[in-house]
Parts: structure tokens; C-alpha cells; sequence
């Protein structure tokens, strides 16, 4: 199972040459993560407010195809190794049902404490919203 975002691609994104900006995919991963944790795990945003802090340790692209200004992307995100503290993310970028790209992020849950941070545990309310979509 996969959580599935779609995008319209806009001039704004695109390079000199009309296709899109490679960095707008990775761009992608996170607003895909971003409305996951709206729709499933809305507890951690309240967190993310406060004290906890996701940080990005590890992003990647696999570039297969273009995309263009106007073209509809689908990102189907997954989730593969679930630590203590870590999550990794899959990202499948589609055009229709063309895979155009493959990507992976990986997260690591901090803490705010005393003008620093440290690992804390990944929330259990995000752990929960993504037994569902451990990739198998």
C-alpha cells in the first residue's frame, strides 16, 4: 500500500530547456511527507509545533524520464526501514502509469532540549499511521 500525492507541474518549475528542475522532486518527497502526516498523523504536526524536530539525514533521486510543465506527477510514498528513531520513506514518481523517477528520504526525530537537540523515539502516532504502508 502506498500513500498517494498528485501535483501539477508549473513554469515555475521547469528549467531553460522546458523540463523540470531535477530538485523540484526532492522538493516533492517533503510536501508528500507533509500532507501524509496531515491526513494520518495530524498529532505529530501539534509536535512539530512544540518540541520535536524531523530531520532530514539522507535523500536521494533516481531519475528515469522528464516531466514538463502541465504534466500531472502522482508520488506514492511507502515506507521502508522503521527504526527507533529513524524513518525511511520510498517515493515513486508517476506519469500516469509511467515511472519517471524512484527516490528515498530518511528522517531522524529530535527533541529540542536546553538549546540543542537529541534523538527521541519516532512518535508513536506517526509509527502507527505507517504500519500500513511498511514496504514488504
Amino acid at each position: 500500500m502506498y500513500y498517494e500525492w498528485h501535483h501539477i507541474i508549473t513554469f515555475e518549475e521547469t528549467n531553460l530547456v522546458g523540463n523540470v528542475y531535477y530538485a523540484n522532486h526532492i522538493r516533492w518527497q517533503g510536501s508528500c511527507r507533509e500532507m501524509f502526516l496531515r491526513d494520518h498523523a495530524p498529532q505529530v504536526l501539534e509536535q512539530l509545533n512544540k518540541d520535536l524536530v524531523m530531520v532530514t539525514t539522507r535523500v536521494s533521486c533516481e531519475y528515469f524520464n522528464e516531466l514538463f510543465a502541465f504534466d500531472e506527477v502522482i508520488v506514492r510514498m511507502r515506507a521502508g526501514l522503521v527504526t527507533e528513531s529513524r524513518v525511511t520513506m520510498i517515493f515513486d514518481y508517476f506519469r500516469k502509469q509511467e515511472l519517471i523517477a524512484r527516490g528515498e528520504q530518511q528522517i531522524a526525530c529530535m527533541l529540542k532540549k536546553n538549546g540543542t537537540t537529541v534523538p527521541t523515539p519516532v512518535p508513536k502516532s506517526l509509527r502507527e499511521a505507517l504500519i500500513p504502508y511498511l514496504d514488504s
